[in-house]
Formats: C-alpha cells, sequence, structure tokens
C-alpha cells in the first residue's frame, strides 16, 4: 500500500510540472517555466524513487510500470477537468477501459 501512496502522491507533482505551467506561466519565459517546473518535479522524483525501490519485489517491473500508468490516468483526468477547465469526455472512459485490460494481462498468473 505504501508503493500505491507514494506513487500517487509522486504523480500528483508530475502532472503539475508537466502541464500546469501551460495554464499558470503561460506569459512567463520559457526558461522561468522550465525551472519551475524542475523544481516540482524534485519531489515528484523524491517520492517516486522510493516507491519503486519499495514496491520492486512486492510487484515486478512490469506491474510497476502499469501501476503508475493506472494512477496517471487517475490523477490526470480530474487534473484536467478541474484545475485545467478541459472538458470531461468518454474518451477518458475508453482510455480508462484500455489500461483496464492493461492490468488484465500484466497482472494474471
Amino acid at each position: 500500500m505504501r508503493t500505491i501512496v507514494l506513487l500517487i502522491l509522486s504523480n500528483v507533482f508530475m502532472t503539475f510540472a508537466w502541464y500546469a505551467h501551460l495554464k499558470d506561466l503561460r506569459s512567463a519565459p520559457l526558461y522561468v517555466a522550465i525551472l519551475a517546473s524542475w523544481g516540482i518535479a524534485l519531489f515528484e522524483y523524491m517520492l517516486q524513487v522510493p516507491a519503486n525501490r519499495v514496491g520492486f519485489g512486492t510487484f515486478n517491473l512490469g506491474q510497476l510500470k502499469i501501476i503508475q500508468e493506472v494512477i496517471t490516468l487517475s490523477v490526470f483526468v480530474p487534473f484536467a477537468v478541474y484545475y485545467m477547465g478541459q472538458p470531461l469526455k468518454l474518451d477518458y472512459l475508453w482510455a480508462g477501459l484500455c489500461m483496464a485490460g492493461a492490468v488484465f494481462f500484466i497482472f494474471r498468473g
């Protein structure tokens, strides 16, 4: 469970590092957006690296990656809708169903 919580928290930081500058720093010079993103990403790595270390052994490498991707979509959709003001689309549902298929295949016996 610790791995999942750390991955969720790291993904929140990652999502903000990758996309929040499109809203908050749109008029700032590119180097400012890059430095701000790097600063946020530092916290992402401080959570993501320990998450993978703790989880490796309980999960195999492929499972860790698919868990991360499911979390990415789960964090990104609310971020896109609520923070960035993007419309909620059925495409997110279809992407989620594809991710459910990936989870099935990577975790099956």
